[in-house]
């Protein structure tokens, strides 16, 4: 079968040459630095490209990378899926609970077949979008993903693109949609983009090399990227991609590249005839990320807001060092719950800067924003990888829970979160080049020391044992107290679904009253009340505003209300209180 090779070169190039698994073939010189030629090749013939009669190279846009990104790239043709998923119209964000995962790490298998394996799981607990770390292919067998270097190929111990196909079209027959982290902030260690032209700016990052996006003959970088995004879209059926660190981009042209990646999936979105959406990773507590372009915003559809996970991290752990310490403030609870951000134009002590702009709650509204209890961010980059349930018991995750899962925002799990599990999620890499292995590992040392942890025992990035820890035991989830913990979960994700109150994600509507002295937290949503007792002791609420008031979902079974005017509340539990649910699913258990 002939087909099209392509690749850009460096402008100087004079040759560059096809080399095929059994053949090879001088290239033709194209416009604006491209080279291309056809062929006679088939799926599963290996390619590389050699550059001035140099080594041979690996094509920057390998679909398929079988011996990792620096080996011979292998002819894929993604057109040759069956789908199964033409009915599906896609997935709306606004209302959704995302849940995310680390393909490696989710099952023992550690694979896309093996994450199938688990999408009832999945659909159980109520989860309308599921997130996957990236994908693109990294050196060594494990890895975070964030050091992706063949951006447009699967990691092959994943199970490479026919597998992340499969994935795709069981999530949709399953009526999950799902969403793909990419990472173009940098590249991944070990990249050669340099050896195709000038892919890198001239100052990198602590991460590695940055993209260039606005420098001389970055038209053809921006196109990459554009092209990378447009493929997981297109033609892997991805529903939404996370793009990881935005404020990192190296992007200074009057027209940046988040808007082009939003007026491209607006257009690829009228195309498909789904709605395709762009969420963002930002540091800038900047609104603007997700205000329309013709309001001079970037147009992405949503961003993280790691303020709303720091103060509900500070107030369920108590735990002030690093980049906590503004959130132990007085207030702070009732501002990210109702205005997104803590620092929004005020004074950073971790920054030692002023940080951060208002959220206009008129204009933007609150699923906007994805908020967490539990990220691979939050957990991983503590220096042991602990999770919440290793400081918290049930009762106070169950408070946490109720917070997050009835908020105005878009609440995102991280995988094993909804039954408290106990194995860590560390920091993990296999790294074949030693002296990456070396720097990777000293900096992690180094990130600790400035975010406030001290002297700490780090686990070894390269060590596999780390890499083994972090693996799921999918046995806890059928114990207790876990199976209690994963029906909450389950009973709060339903009723968020049944109640509209619930979702709404107007913020000017929320009011949240924290009496910190007494542990008592109470959030106004609509003609419901979320109540937290964080406390030992047993309190009594007193409430108005809910006609024909009923306990809808308590954790502790004494929990009780008291006529129309109050609830008790035993220490460490949480409640609901709203109307009567006499039109409630039967089979939804009020009391956990």
């Amino acid at each position: 079968m002939t087909r099209m090779f392509a690749v850009w070169a460096p402008r100087a190039a004079e040759s560059v040459r096809l080399e095929l698994e059994h053949s090879g073939q001088e290239m033709d010189r194209a416009a604006d630095g491209w080279w291309t030629t056809q062929a006679e090749a088939v799926p599963g013939d290996t390619y590389q490209f050699r550059i001035d009669g140099g080594e041979p190279l690996t094509d920057p846009r390998a679909l398929r990378l079988p011996k990792g990104p620096h080996g011979p790239a292998m002819v894929h043709d993604p057109t040759g899926f069956a789908w199964t998923d033409d009915a599906w119209r896609g997935v709306a964000l606004p209302g959704s609970v995302i849940y995310e995962l680390h393909v490696g790490t989710f099952t023992e298998r550690g694979d896309l077949d093996g994450a199938i394996e688990r999408l009832d799981h999945l659909v159980a607990l109520g989860v309308d979008l599921v997130e996957l770390l990236p994908l693109a292919s990294f050196p060594g067998h494990h890895n975070w993903g964030y050091d992706g270097v063949g951006l447009f190929a699967v990691q092959e111990s994943y199970g490479g693109p026919d597998a992340m196909m499969r994935f795709v079209d069981a999530c949709h027959r399953r009526g999950l949609g799902v969403c793909l982290d990419v990472v173009y902030n940098h590249a991944g260690w070990g990249s050669r983009l340099w050896e195709f032209g000038p892919y890198f700016a001239a100052e990198g990052t602590a991460w590695g090399s940055a993209l260039n996006l606005d420098g001389p003959d970055s038209d053809e970088v921006r196109r990459f990227v554009l092209d990378n995004t447009a493929m997981w879209l297109r033609d892997f059926h991805v529903d939404a991609l996370r793009l990881d660190a935005v404020h990192a981009l190296r992007d200074n042209r009057a027209t940046t590249l988040l808007e082009a990646l939003s007026a491209q999936t607006e257009a690829l979105a009228a195309r498909v005839g789904r709605p395709l959406w762009l969420i963002a990773e930002s540091d800038r507590n900047d609104p603007r990320t997700v205000t329309p372009r013709a309001a001079g915003g970037t147009g992405l559809d949503a961003q993280w807001a790691d303020d709303v996970h720091h103060a509900l991290h500070v107030l369920l752990t108590g735990e002030d060092t690093g980049y906590y310490a503004d959130f132990a403030a007085a207030g702070t609870l009732e501002k990210v719950l109702t205005r997104v951000y803590l620092h929004d134009g005020t004074w950073s002590s971790f920054r030692r800067r002023h940080h951060g702009r208002p959220v206009d709650r008129r204009t933007t509204a609150g699923w906007r924003f994805v908020v967490s209890l539990q990220t691979h961010d939050q957990v991983g980059n503590r220096a042991q990888g602990d999770r919440l349930s290793a400081r918290l018991d049930p009762g106070l995750l169950a408070c946490g829970a109720a917070l997050l899962l009835t908020s105005a925002y878009t609440p995102m799990l991280f995988m094993g979160e909804e039954w408290g599990a106990t194995t860590p999620w560390q920091f993990f890499t296999d790294h074949t080049d030693a002296e990456i292995a070396t720097q990777i590992t000293a900096g992690r040392y180094q990130e600790f020391a400035e975010h406030g942890w001290g002297s700490v025992d780090v686990p070894p990035p390269q060590d596999l044992q780390t890499f083994l820890r972090s693996h799921l035991d999918w046995e806890e989830a059928a114990e207790q107290p876990h199976l209690r913990l994963l029906h909450w979960y389950q009973a709060l994700t339903a009723l968020r679904r049944e109640r509209a109150d619930l979702r709404d994600p107007r913020l000017e509507l929320v009011a949240v009253t924290h009496d910190r002295e007494r542990g008592l937290v109470v959030v106004e949503r609509g003609e419901h009340l979320v109540l937290v007792n964080l406390s030992d002791e047993v309190a009594e609420i007193p409430f108005s505003g809910v006609p024909r008031p009923e306990l809808l979902l308590a954790w502790d079974p004494a929990t009780a209300i008291c006529g129309d005017r109050a609830v008790r509340l035993p220490g460490r539990t949480a409640g609901i209180v709203g109307p009567s649910s006499r039109h409630c699913s039967p089979d939804q258990p009020p009391l956990l």
